[in-house]
C-alpha cells in the first residue's frame, strides 16, 4: 500500500513539473512608466523604445542607466540618466502638439503627426535649419 501511494506520488510531483516546464512564462511588466500606458505590452514597448533609437540614432544606454550590480546591464527603471526625463518631456510635448493640430485625417484619410524623428532626422540633438 505505501509503494502505490509513493508511486502516485512521484507520478503527479513529475506531471506538475513538466506541465510548469511547458507552460508560457509571464512576460516581465515594466515599472517606472510615467508617460507610457502602464499596461503596455512589452512588445509594444520594445517597438516604441526601437522607435527612438532610430529617430535619435541612439542605442539603449543614452537614455537608461546602467544596473548597480552589474555596470554591463540596464537598470531600465531607473530614472538615474537624466536624458529619460527629456525623453519624457519629449514625449509629452509631442503629444501635445499632435493632439492639438494633428488631430484631423488628411485628403487620402491619413492622421498625420509628429514624432521624434520629425526633428532629430536620425541625430541626439534635434536638426534646425535656417532659412
Amino acid at each position: 500500500m505505501r509503494y502505490k501511494k509513493t508511486i502516485t506520488f512521484s507520478l503527479l510531483l513529475g506531471i506538475v513539473v513538466t506541465l510548469s516546464a511547458f507552460m508560457q512564462q509571464q512576460e516581465p511588466k515594466a515599472t517606472n512608466l510615467k508617460v507610457l500606458p502602464k499596461n503596455i505590452s512589452h512588445e509594444d514597448l520594445d517597438k516604441v523604445m526601437d522607435g527612438f533609437k532610430l529617430a535619435l540614432g541612439v542605442k539603449c544606454n543614452f537614455c537608461h542607466a546602467p544596473r548597480k550590480d552589474d555596470p554591463k546591464k540596464l537598470d531600465f527603471a531607473s530614472d538615474e540618466n537624466p536624458k529619460k526625463d527629456i525623453a519624457r518631456d519629449m514625449m509629452r510635448m509631442t503629444n501635445k502638439i499632435n493632439k492639438k493640430y494633428f488631430h484631423e485625417k488628411d485628403k487620402e484619410g491619413k492622421l498625420t503627426n509628429i514624432s521624434c524623428v520629425s526633428c532629430h532626422n536620425g541625430k541626439e540633438e534635434p536638426v534646425t535649419f535656417k532659412m
